[in-house]
């Protein structure tokens, strides 16, 4: 079924059902309701596409993750499909890897589908192909990175405070008596890793502790997270605190404790980053960081909201994390 043959069977031009289509006057209420209502009869809706290449507006956004399995993403990715789909949009949701190219070829992707707009979940994307491909490919649209940033015209940052947020970590677990600590963080490492080691050295310096020693790096998995575990009390015997940059390696860090029959909090002190369901679901319940990772995500829709409106929009914004403090310190 197709516009002429709506029109066709209504009696009309094909531009008399176009108007109806797209809510246009020049068509009296009589015809009006005919067609419409010959449309509803034959399920008849039109090509959002076809529609799109007259009006110049796809009313399609893109959404970028890298692993589509890390449920901070996720979380991320629904408040921000659920906020444009309020105002209209349509979201498509590339799932990249880490692989530069790969990523590049989202771009491309979403350029031939003339998205409006795009969102990019985390600082992975900070990186130089992405901003050449930005740059090439995608600079009449705006593009809101969440929890990442990039010095282009058209970009827009919704950051948090990474370091900050590990030397409150830190600072915790030093009020708490505890100063033999190690740091786990997830490979590959991206800026947001960066920041988090960097604000975990710092503070360690401050105590006079040679911190770098005392860092760890795993995969993203809960195997991960035991594994680094168990290389830390093996080159450590009294480690007395752990933070992990995901609660995911919390998580699989509390199980390599929980095997060694270590105590936690009583021997060992523990904190995960990300303040997602893995810390109310761990045993005992995890103290994290709550980083404002879905205040950041709905944050980053209104943003992108607010250019496709041509509103004044502030170029990054930086969020404080909280620590949630829970039974594992």
């Amino acid at each position: 079924m197709t516009i002429y043959d709506i029109a066709k069977e209504a009696g009309v031009s094909a531009s008399s059902v176009s108007r109806v289509i797209n809510n246009k006057p020049g068509v009296n209420a009589e015809t009006r309701q005919r067609i419409m209502k010959l449309m509803e009869k034959h399920s008849y809706s039109p090509n959002a596409i076809a529609r799109g290449l007259v009006s110049q507006s796809s009313k399609t956004i893109g959404i970028m993750v890298a692993d589509i399995r890390n449920i901070h993403h996720t979380d991320g990715a629904y408040y921000i499909e659920r906020e444009m789909v309020a105002m209209g949009y349509c979201c498509i949701i590339l799932n990249t890897g880490n692989n530069e190219k790969e990523k590049v070829k989202a771009i491309l992707t979403l350029q031939r589908r003339r998205v409006e707009g795009v969102v990019m979940m985390g600082s992975i994307f900070q990186s130089e192909p992405v901003r050449e491909a930005i740059a090439l490919h995608l600079s009449n649209v705006p593009v809101v990175m969440v929890n990442g940033w990039l010095n282009l015209p058209n970009v827009y940052g919704i950051l948090s405070d990474e370091q900050g947020g590990v030397e409150q970590c830190v600072q915790l677990l030093a009020s708490k008596g505890r100063s033999r600590i190690a740091f786990v963080f997830d490979v590959p490492k991206t800026p947001s890793n960066s920041l988090k080691e960097k604000g975990f050295i710092n503070q360690m310096h401050l105590a006079g502790v040679d911190a770098e020693k005392w860092v760890y790096e795993t995969e993203n998995s809960l195997e991960g997270g035991s594994e680094a575990t168990m290389r830390i009390l093996n080159a450590h015997p009294d480690v007395d605190g752990i933070i992990y940059a995901v609660d995911l390696l919390a998580a699989g860090g509390l199980q390599a404790l929980a095997a060694k029959h270590i105590s936690v909090p009583d021997d060992v002190a523990v904190i995960g980053i990300n303040n997602s369901a893995y810390a109310e679901i761990c045993t005992p319940r995890l103290t994290s960081l709550d980083n404002k990772r879905l205040d950041s995500s709905v944050l980053a829709a209104r943003t992108l909201l607010d250019c496709l409106a041509g509103k004044t929009t502030t170029k990054r914004i930086m969020l404080l994390p909280d620590l949630v403090e829970r039974d594992t310190t």
